[in-house]
C-alpha cells in the first residue's frame, strides 16, 4: 500500500558555511528519502534557510549589505553544496517568506485566542556597549545546571538542559565582550507550563519519539515526574533591533527564531503545494492521515519534541508522526578542528575533487538510527571506500562486463538456478527493513556480505581461465550474465546511499532506473548492456592529506601585521632587561582555562602493557561512559592498587594512536620540576566526588 509521507532535515542557518557534521543529517535523510521513492510511496522532502535573528543582522551590518541580501547569496551556496552531496529536496525555501510569516502569524493568534501567549515584564541583558537586548545565543557564561562553561543563554551543549538567559552564571556579552546589565522590558511567553500542554506532552511525547527510547527517556526527564511540572513558559519575542517578522499589535517585538524557524517547514511546504498542486492540508491539516517526520540533531531535540508539537497541537494543526534525532559527527575521534584542518566544509570537499559519494557511503556505513556520535577516521574512511565499493561492488560488474560487450554483442543469456542469486534477491526485504528502521549501518553490512559471495562465485568460476578454453562459450555467457545479474542486485540496494553512481550502472544495464522491486525481476535473456566504463576510482590518501590542508587554519601572523610585531617584540625586549618576568609568565586567561575539560574519573581496571616500560593501560568510568588511557605511570603504581580509585582526567584531548592502542585522554599526577627525583603522584578528589563531575 502506497504512503504518503513528509519529511524535513533540521534547517540551516544562513549564517555560514555547510560542513561535514551538517551533512551527516541531510545524507542520512536524503537517503532514506530515496529509500521511500523507490519503495513507490509518495514521499516529500523539504527544507529552508533559517534566517532570521540577531547574527544575521550583525553579520549584514558588517558586511555593509542588507539582511536580504546576505540570506540571498548564503542561499545560493547551501543549493550548491546541496546538490553537490546529491541531497535531493523538493523544495529548498527560506523563512523569510511570505508563506512561513503567513504561519508564524497563524500559530500565533490561535495561541493567543486559546489564552496560551502572556504578556510579562521580564529582566533581560543589556549590552551598554552595543546598546541593545542580547539574544540568548549572544550570551555566553557557565550553566545553571551542570557548570559547564562557555555555554549558550538558552541551552547548555555539555547536558542539553534549557534555561533562561538570566540563569546562566558569569554571563558575558559575545558581540562585544562587555558585562551585561540587566534592564526590563515586556516579552511574550508560550505557556509551556499550562496544564493542557504539560497533560498532552507527557502523551504525546512517547509517540512522537516512539522510534527512539533513549529520547523518549531524555524528554521524560526535562518533563519530570507525572505531577511535577518541570517544563517553563517560553520566551517567543525579542526586542528591536532585529532581522525578523514583528508580531501583529506589538510595534518593535519581534518573534523569536525559534518560533518561526520551524514553522519554515510548513512555509517550504505550501510554497511546494502552489508548485505541485498538493493539498497543504492532507498533510498538515488536524486530521491528516499522512507522516510526517523531522531529522534533528540531539541538541534540538527539546525544541522539535517539546515546543513544537505544543504550539501545533494548541493552534489546531497535527504533531509529527516522528522526531528522529541522530549524534554529532568527529574527526578522527575529536570535534572538528579549524588548526589541524578537520572542520571540513562541503564547498571545499568538493573543489578538493572527492566523490560526495565516497562521504555518503560512509556515513551510511555508520549511521544506525540512535543518538549516537559518529566518528570520520579518515585512514579509515579512505581503506573502508577503496575495499567495499571498489574492491567488492564494482570489481564484480568490471570483471564480466569485457566478456558480455566482446564476446556477445552485449547481450545477456538467461539467469538459471542459481543460489546465490536467489538468496541475494530475497534480501531485499530484509535490508529494506534496516533502511526503513533507519539502521543503515546494518544494511550495508548485509549489502557487503552478498558482494563477498558475488565475488566468491566469480573468483571460483574464473570467466578469464573459461574464456580461453575452446567450446566454453556457452559457460562464459552464464557466468558473466549471473555475475552481472548480481551486480545488479546489489546496485539496487545501494541506490538509496550511491544515487548517481545508480544512474551509471542503469545505463550501463541498459535500464531507465531501479525501483526496489526490480530485484525480484530479473533482466531477460537477450536484453543488451552498453560497453563498460569505470564506475568509481579509488579515494587517494594525498587527496586526503590536500582536504585536510586546505582547511587547516594556519596559525601564522598576517603578513601585514610583521612590523608591528616586531616593534612590539623589541619594545617588550627592552622591558624585559628592566624588569625581570613572573615565574609563571606566560599567564594564561580564563577562557584558555575553560578550554580543559577535566573531570574526575574512577579507575575500572588498570593493567600492564606487554612491551612498554612506562605505560599502564586504565580503564576510566566517567559514569556515561568508559574511556581507555595509555599513562607513564607504571614506576610509581601496581595496577592492583588502583582499580576503584578515583583520579582527575582530560576529558578534551585529542585521542592518540599509539602503538599498543588509542588512549582517549589523559590523567594528571604530579612530581618535582624534573620528573625524577620524588616519583610521581596520581590527583584524587575529596570523597563525595562522583564520576563524571567536572573540575574547576
Amino acid at each position: 500500500m502506497s504512503r504518503r509521507i513528509l519529511v524535513t532535515s533540521a534547517l540551516p542557518y544562513a549564517n555560514g558555511a555547510i560542513h561535514l557534521g551538517h551533512l551527516v543529517e541531510y545524507i542520512q535523510t536524503d537517503i532514506w528519502v530515496r529509500f521511500q521513492k523507490m519503495r513507490g510511496h509518495q514521499c516529500w522532502y523539504v527544507c529552508a534557510d533559517d534566517t532570521h535573528g540577531t547574527p544575521i543582522m550583525l553579520r549584514a551590518e558588517k558586511e555593509g549589505i542588507k539582511p536580504e541580501d546576505l540570506i540571498a547569496r548564503v542561499h545560493t551556496e547551501h543549493s550548491r553544496d546541496f546538490a553537490g552531496f546529491h541531497v535531493a529536496f523538493d523544495n529548498y525555501h527560506s523563512t523569510h517568506s511570505d508563506e512561513t510569516r503567513h504561519y508564524a502569524e497563524d500559530i500565533y493568534g490561535k495561541l493567543k485566542a486559546a489564552g496560551l501567549i502572556e504578556v510579562r515584564a521580564i529582566e533581560q541583558h543589556y549590552d551598554p556597549v552595543k546598546q541593545m537586548f542580547l539574544p540568548d545565543r549572544f550570551i555566553k557564561g557557565e550553566c545553571p545546571k551542570c557548570g559547564a562553561a562557555d555555554q549558550y543563554g538558552d541551552s547548555c551543549e555539555a547536558c542539553g538542559a534549557a534555561y533562561a538567559p538570566t540563569e546562566l552564571k558569569n554571563p558575558r556579552s559575545a558581540v562585544s565582550g562587555a558585562v551585561p546589565e540587566l534592564r526590563s522590558s515586556d516579552h511574550y511567553f508560550f505557556k509551556l507550563s499550562d496544564p493542557r500542554c504539560q497533560e498532552f506532552l507527557r502523551r504525546a511525547t512517547r509517540e512522537v519519539c516512539k522510534a527512539q527510547p533513549e529520547a523518549v527517556n531524555k524528554l521524560q526527564e526535562w518533563l519530570g515526574a507525572p505531577g511535577e511540572n518541570k517544563l517553563t513558559d517560553w520566551d517567543i519575542s525579542r526586542d528591536a533591533p532585529y532581522f525578523g517578522f514583528e508580531i501583529p499589535g506589538a510595534p518593535g517585538k519581534y518573534f523569536y527564531v525559534w518560533l518561526d524557524a520551524p514553522i519554515g517547514y510548513m512555509g517550504s511546504f505550501r510554497n511546494l503545494c502552489a508548485k505541485k498542486g498538493i493539498d497543504f492540508d492532507d498533510f498538515w491539516g488536524k486530521d491528516s492521515t499522512a507522516e510526517l517526520y523531522h531529522f534533528v540533531g540531539k541538541d534540538i531535540l527539546y525544541f522539535h519534541a517539546l515546543f513544537w508539537p505544543a504550539e501545533l497541537e494548541h493552534a489546531g494543526y497535527r504533531i509529527p508522526s516522528g522526531v528522529f534525532a541522530h549524534g554529532f559527527l568527529t574527526v578522527d575521534g575529536a570535534k572538528m578542528s579549524k588548526s589541524r584542518g578537520t572542520f571540513i566544509t562541503a564547498e571545499s570537499y568538493l573543489k578538493e575533487g572527492l566523490n560526495p559519494e565516497w562521504l555518503r557511503y560512509y556515513f551510511a556505513a555508520k549511521l544506525n538510527g540512535t543518538m549516537e556520535d559518529i566518528d570520520l577516521n579518515l585512514e579509515d574512511f579512505v581503506a573502508r571506500v577503496n575495499s567495499d565499493l571498489v574492491g567488492k561492488y564494482i570489481n564484480i560488474a568490471s570483471r564480466c562486463a569485457g566478456f558480455i560487450s566482446k564476446r556477445f554483442d552485449g547481450k545477456l543469456a538467461a539467469v538459471g538456478s542459481n543460489s546465490i542469486i536467489e538468496e541475494m534477491a530475497a534480501a531485499a526485504e530484509p535490508v529494506a527493513q534496516c533502511f526503513e528502521a533507519r539502521d543503515f549501518a546494518r544494511a550495508v553490512r548485509e549489502i557487503m556480505a552478498l558482494a563477498d559471495k558475488a565475488n566468491a562465485y566469480i573468483a571460483t568460476a574464473k570467466p578469464w581461465e573459461i574464456a580461453k578454453q575452446e567450446g566454453q562459450d556457452a559457460a562464459l555467457h552464464q557466468v558473466c550474465s549471473e555475475g552481472l545479474a548480481m551486480f545488479r542486485l546489489l546496485t539496487i540496494y545501494l541506490a538509496p546511499v550511491l544515487p548517481q553512481l545508480a544512474q551509471s550502472a542503469a545505463r550501463f544495464l541498459g535500464v531507465e532506473r531501479f525501483t526496489w522491486a526490480d530485484a525480484a525481476q530479473p533482466l531477460p535473456a537477450g536484453h543488451r548492456i552498453s560497453d563498460y566504463e569505470h564506475l568509481m576510482q579509488r579515494v587517494d590518501t594525498k587527496q586526503i592529506d590536500a582536504l585536510v590542508a586546505a582547511n587547516r587554519e594556519s596559525l601564522a601572523p598576517a603578513a601585514d601585521a610583521h612590523s608591528q610585531q616586531r616593534h612590539a617584540q623589541h619594545q617588550q625586549q627592552a622591558e624585559d632587561k628592566v624588569q625581570a618576568k613572573s615565574a609563571w609568565e606566560p599567564f594564561i586567561s580564563i577562557d584558555d582555562f575553560s578550554k580543559v575539560d577535566l573531570r574526575i574519573a574512577r579507575i575500572a581496571n588498570a593493567e600492564h602493557v606487554e612491551g612498554a616500560e612506562k605505560l599502564l593501560k586504565l580503564t576510566l568510568d566517567l559514569g556515561t561512559e568508559t574511556r581507555t588511557v595509555f599513562a607513564g605511570i607504571k614506576s610509581a603504581y601496581d595496577p592492583a592498587t588502583l582499580v576503584g580509585r578515583l583520579t582527575v582526567m582530560v576529558a578534551n584531548l585529542a585521542p592518540r594512536k599509539m602503538k599498543f592502542g588509542l588512549s582517549e585522554g589523559m590523567v594528571l599526577a604530579a612530581s618535582d620540576p624534573d620528573g625524577k627525583s620524588t616519583g610521581l603522584f596520581l590527583l584524587s578528589p575529596d570523597s563525595g566526588a562522583q564520576p563524571g563531575m567536572r573540575v574547576k
